[in-house]
């Protein structure tokens, strides 16, 4: 047996414990006579930096003023660019005017009014005339809802803004009337098209904008009851009632949505706002007391230029330009009181439009209480409207001889009631309708399977009740569903599918062209800028390019964020964004203006998401940034870290790969009132030259994409 350990005698233990508790005694000896030398070693750090900052700070006061009247300087481009889009517009006006194409001008009443009218009094109804008239009027259309969209508000009225809206709405429904006209003639004197089989009545007519299915019921046999649109894979299965009855089903698509909204249509990407610059000022002082003594300093010398002054005149031009840009939303009186609370900056805060981040609804915010209600802030259409009806058949043309013989009919085309009206509620016990849709697979993207809805003209809503048995086939990209009725039915999207992004670049790639990236849960998304315009590159979802044919064309931000939306990708949030994304709230100064003097740079430096921007507290912004001259990627170990509260930038000491986030400055860096400046002392001449002569449109348009993705809140 193997033998214990030797047992210690008491006078062993007593001597172990003798020199353990000598041991702790000199170490807590020790640690006495030491801790005096590291709380003064301590001390004496914390002064050394605290004098080292103060020393920073005295020196960035010092070249305040003239760091700001160099960056005025360069926020000049921004009145340019605003300047050139003013005289571009009137340009555009004069062009059309002088052009006598023969096509109105959708924003003056009296053209558009005198075109809608003769129109009207066209009795020509062959589908083809209707469908190549249709395309003017949606041209027309979508002029208007530009005008609505990008025309500052200086320059449109209300009463310009309400004629506009009534305008397209009056377009929308003689473009409805005049497809119904067509129907109508389809269904009387079409004998060309019927099915061999069947002996019913086949027709499918299609172009860009809109996809026309008509099957009529002409033998009215019940084996015959379902039917598939083989060129567009639409379907439908009929209830025996409806198959042995005179009965035309149309499924009419419109790529294009004329029944929701008009607010939703006309939904443009809101945009943070600064007032002008006589009615803010910035204060730069970090307590109340200072701010207290600059401010009575100012009413003893009205007559010298005080440093608010000196930033109010440096962030001119960039608030000379706030008309292009509009409100995000009005937020209420509370969270104004909130906000200025919690900023260091309350003087400016109060008079800048801020996002609205509260959780309590305001008074435009109602809560949907009815589940059946589609919540149209949270679910937009995409691939546009279908159409679905049950038409009474109309009398057939007679050929007598060489004369055609046709009925008209006083009320056109009427609608066949199903269910039918005579039920009583109790035995409204109706065999639903089967309708299967074929998704648009090359216009637009569906992320996830998209919400079946019908439109309730009484609501004036979306609604996803008398919709039942929907079934997805997503390999054959079709969807099957039920109906109690005969609908208008949209295929819905959760607008806030790709937010918030899980990173963005911005980098240049070229004299006045840079390339935006962002990467979200779905897609990678890259928009490629030159000059005052933009162009998608490219969508990759799950390592396929999708959305070819809207990649390669240029076009302005506004028209990019609108076929982007159209087509199911939305990367720009909205006024009740914040409501259905995490948003990473910051400081609107410190957003705004980073924009700013990201956009101003744009060429010459490169800018990317950081994990530190979460870590910052809402008062600062923290980005990567990078000199870049080439055309290639940026080089991982090729970043740096940059912090901005929108009157102080400073570069970090802390890397992406850091185990905790800390403000403390790079070695032998120091404070600058802005961004501009802050990178000025890391960056070559030739960067900095390269700054100098960007282009004013390109730096808006740079703005322009930074303000509608608002990459430092969303990600």
């Amino acid at each position: 047996m193997a033998s214990g350990k030797k047992k210690l005698s008491k006078t062993e233990r007593l001597r172990l414990q003798k020199e353990e508790e000598e041991r702790r005694l000199k170490e807590e000896e020790e640690a006495r006579l030491q801790a005096p030398q590291e709380e003064a070693a301590r001390l004496e750090k914390e002064r050394l930096e605290r004098e080292q900052r103060e020393r920073l700070e005295s020196k960035d006061q010092e070249r305040r003023e003239s760091e700001l009247a160099e960056l005025c300087s360069l926020e000049e481009k921004f009145v340019s660019a605003e300047q050139w889009k003013t005289d571009y517009r009137a340009y555009a006006k004069w062009e059309h005017y002088i052009g006598c194409d023969g096509s109105p001008d959708p924003a003056v009443l009296q053209e558009i009014n005198t075109f809608m009218s003769l129109w009207r009094e066209d009795q020509n109804e062959d589908i083809q005339f209707v469908m190549e008239k249709g395309k003017e009027v949606l041209n027309l259309i979508e002029k208007l809802q530009f005008l609505l969209l990008d025309t500052p508000p200086n320059e449109i009225t209300e009463k310009e803004t309400v004629q506009y809206q009534e305008t397209i709405l009056e377009l929308q429904n003689l473009l409805r009337q005049k497809y119904n006209g067509a129907t109508e003639r389809l269904l009387k004197t079409d004998s060309m098209s019927e099915v061999p089989d069947s002996g019913n009545m086949q027709v499918v007519i299609k172009d860009k904008n809109v996809t026309l299915c008509i099957w009529a019921n002409l033998k009215k046999n019940i084996r015959f009851k379902n039917h598939v649109f083989c060129d567009v894979q639409h379907g439908f299965d009929l209830p025996k009632s409806l198959a042995v009855n005179s009965v035309a089903v149309c499924i009419f698509h419109t790529h294009y949505d004329h029944v929701s909204p008009l607010w939703l249509q006309c939904q443009c990407v809101p945009k943070l706002k600064i007032l002008d610059s006589k009615e803010v000022t910035v204060d730069s002082k970090e307590n109340v007391e200072e701010r207290e003594e600059e401010e009575q300093k100012a009413k003893e010398e009205p007559s010298a230029p005080t440093e608010e002054e000196m930033h109010s005149d440096g962030i001119k031009s960039a608030s000379s330009f706030k008309e292009n840009t509009n409100n995000i939303a009005n937020i209420n009186e509370k969270t104004e009181e909130e906000t200025e609370k919690k900023s260091e900056i309350p003087d400016i805060l109060s008079q800048v439009q801020i996002p609205v981040l509260q959780e309590e609804p305001s008074e435009k915010e109602e809560d949907i209480t009815d589940e059946n209600i589609v919540d149209l802030r949270q679910f937009v259409p995409v691939g546009g409207v279908y159409h679905i009806d049950v038409l009474q058949l109309p009398p057939r043309a007679k050929e007598i001889k060489s004369w055609s013989m046709l009925e008209v009919l006083d009320g056109g085309l009427e609608a066949y009631p199903y269910p039918p009206e005579s039920e009583e509620p109790e035995d409204a016990t109706h065999t639903p309708v089967e309708i299967t849709l074929r998704l648009p697979d090359n216009d637009v993207i569906y992320f996830e399977n998209p919400v079946v809805a019908r439109w309730d003209p009484a609501g004036q809503q979306w609604r996803t009740d008398g919709i039942s048995n929907i079934m997805y086939k997503t390999e054959e990209g079709k969807v099957t569903f039920e109906m109690d009725a005969f609908y208008t039915i949209a295929l819905l999207q959760d607008a806030y599918l790709n937010m918030p992004y899980q990173a963005w670049e911005l980098r240049p790639t070229g004299t006045d062209e840079l390339l935006l990236i962002l990467t979200t849960a779905f897609a990678e998304v890259q928009i490629q800028v030159k000059g005052h315009q933009c162009m998608l590159s490219s969508v990759v979802v799950e390592e396929k390019d999708v959305l070819s044919h809207l990649t390669g064309k240029w076009m302005t931000p506004v028209h990019l964020t609108v076929v982007l939306k159209k087509a199911g990708i939305n990367i720009f949030p909205g006024e009740y964004s914040h409501k259905y994304v995490c948003v990473n709230k910051k400081a609107p100064l410190a957003e705004v203006r980073a924009y700013q003097q990201m956009a101003l740079v744009a060429s010459a430096f490169a800018f990317s998401w950081s994990k530190w921007n979460l870590e910052s507290g809402e008062e600062q912004v923290v980005l990567k940034v990078s000199e870049h001259l080439k055309t290639d990627s940026v080089k991982d170990e090729d970043w740096s870290l940059y912090m901005f509260n929108g009157q102080r930038a400073q570069r970090l000491k802390i890397t992406e790969a850091s185990e905790a986030f800390s403000e403390e400055l790079e070695g032998h860096s120091e404070f600058h009132s802005t961004l501009y400046h802050m990178l000025k002392d890391f960056a070559s001449n030739e960067a900095i030259d390269k700054v100098q002569k960007a282009s004013f449109l390109f730096i808006d348009t740079v703005y322009q994409l930074l303000l509608a993705t608002r990459v430092l809140t969303y990600s």
